[in-house]
């Protein structure tokens, strides 16, 4: 059904993968093994140099030097943490559940990996048994897929702050199965519109969609703007790290954990933010696609295409990773009832309007047999009309409805009055404090 909706119409959904050419039987599990190893250790390799390039990144920002005294630049220090990590001692609290103490990290830890293996990462090759896919699990399900995987993880984290016994970790683990659940709902939500926009739930139909209509994040803006806030809340990163809150809770859910346990959990974060960043690559930046040409989107499938796509993907992910590092060291921590009541209260309702806008815009200009593919100046007419849409959307939303008070960390519920009439007890009782001295 997918290979017969993109047939009917080539100019939309790109080139198509014709399945008479695609390698079968002992090659292709030779490939999809091949695949498994080199994806996963670059996933893990890559995990442990962002942590310095976390440390690079924020020592810039703050007007340091960061780590530079292990290896050239400070190259080997990933690898001298992970060396300390793993030579320390395994500490296990007395009054710990030990099976699920030492169960949750992994639990933890295995989904945020394997929830890539359907990311399209480059172009198809083509070799002397057939075209091989540049994704470890071409499924036809692959987003539906990474929702339920990546949901998995929240178990892990809630499993380790009970089993610890400590109602510090407790109290952690609560916070963010709450959060994770909270924005899970809204990113959902939120990419509902690009599967409304693609007819698909396939990754690598999304990005083909693209490759003839244009980038989802222009006609989608919106979807994008809460695909992305529900993102940074789901890898509990700032400003949404309310399960660490080391002024509260200490160290959250991994306050008993040592070793080599609690570097999985750090593991963990960092390889979500990876996944995170690929889907947003994947559904609203055209994936590997090379913008401006079609050159990338058409046989015959050649190693120049494929390594000049995975450039290209590689260095769409490395911008979504710095962002996620740029917000981390710009931003204040939420509040914990500013970061559920903007969840509930803000990007759920925003999330549903907009899907509800999407699809009657989408409906209606199907209706009107607006054609899909580019014929204006290179620019697709139906591409066109939502980008429009979206964009008096986001000044509804940005200008006129928020004007900087619902999403921001310092918004408070009080009313100008009554901060004032705080103030003005505040000074009256400072006066009165210096007179009486």
């Amino acid at each position: 059904m997918i290979l017969a909706t993109m047939a009917s119409d080539p100019v939309v959904y790109g080139t198509f993968y014709d399945p008479a050419v695609a390698v079968t039987a002992l090659p292709w599990l030779l490939f999809t093994i091949l695949k498994m190893v080199i994806v996963f250790t670059v996933l893990m390799v890559g995990v442990a140099m962002l942590t310095l390039a976390e440390r690079k990144i924020s020592a810039w920002i703050q007007d340091r030097i960061g780590p530079n005294r292990t290896g050239y630049g400070g190259l080997l220090q990933p690898a001298a943490d992970g060396l300390k990590n793993i030579m320390k001692e395994e500490t296990y609290p007395d009054a710990a559940y030990t099976p699920l103490f030492i169960l949750a990290p992994m639990l933890s830890f295995i989904p945020s990996l394997i929830t890539f293996a359907v990311i399209p990462f480059a172009a198809p090759l083509s070799t002397r048994w057939g075209i091989v896919e540049m994704s470890v699990a071409n499924v036809p399900i692959g987003f539906l897929y990474i929702l339920a995987i990546s949901s998995l993880g929240v178990y892990g984290i809630v499993l380790a702050g009970w089993s610890s016994n400590n109602k510090y970790s407790l109290l952690g683990g609560l916070r963010s199965s709450a959060q994770m659940i909270s924005y899970e709902i809204s990113m959902g939500m939120a990419a509902v519109s690009v599967l409304l926009l693609s007819g698909n739930v396939s990754l690598q139909a999304i990005v083909q969609q693209q490759q003839g209509m244009g980038w989802n994040v222009f006609p989608l803006l919106i979807g994008f703007f809460i695909f992305c806030v529900a993102s940074f809340a789901e890898t509990n990163r700032l400003p949404f790290d309310m399960p660490e809150a080391e002024s509260e809770l200490i160290a959250g859910y991994h306050t008993e954990y040592s070793a080599m346990k609690f570097s999985m959990f750090f593991i963990a974060e960092y390889s979500n933010m990876v996944t995170a960043s690929a889907l947003m690559v994947t559904l609203f930046f055209g994936g590997w696609d090379i913008p401006g040409t079609q050159w990338d989107n058409l046989p015959p499938w050649t190693f120049l295409k494929f390594a000049l796509t995975l450039a290209f993907f590689v260095a769409k992910l490395l911008f979504f990773l710095f962002l996620y590092m740029w917000i981390r060291w710009t931003l204040p921590r939420f509040r914990y009832d500013q970061l559920m009541s903007l969840g509930w209260k803000v990007l759920l309702p925003l999330s549903l309007a907009y899907i509800v806008i999407t699809g009657g815009a989408v409906l209606a200009l199907d209706m009107l047999q607006v054609p899909r593919s580019v014929q204006w100046f290179g620019i697709s007419p139906f591409w066109a009309a939502l980008g429009v849409l979206n964009l008096v959307l986001a000044v509804l939303l940005f200008v006129l409805l928020d004007r900087g008070r619902i999403i921001s960390p310092a918004y408070s519920r009080l009313s100008p009055i009554q901060i004032a009439r705080l103030r003005a007890m505040s000074a009256g009782r400072s006066l009165a404090a210096s007179q009486g001295d």
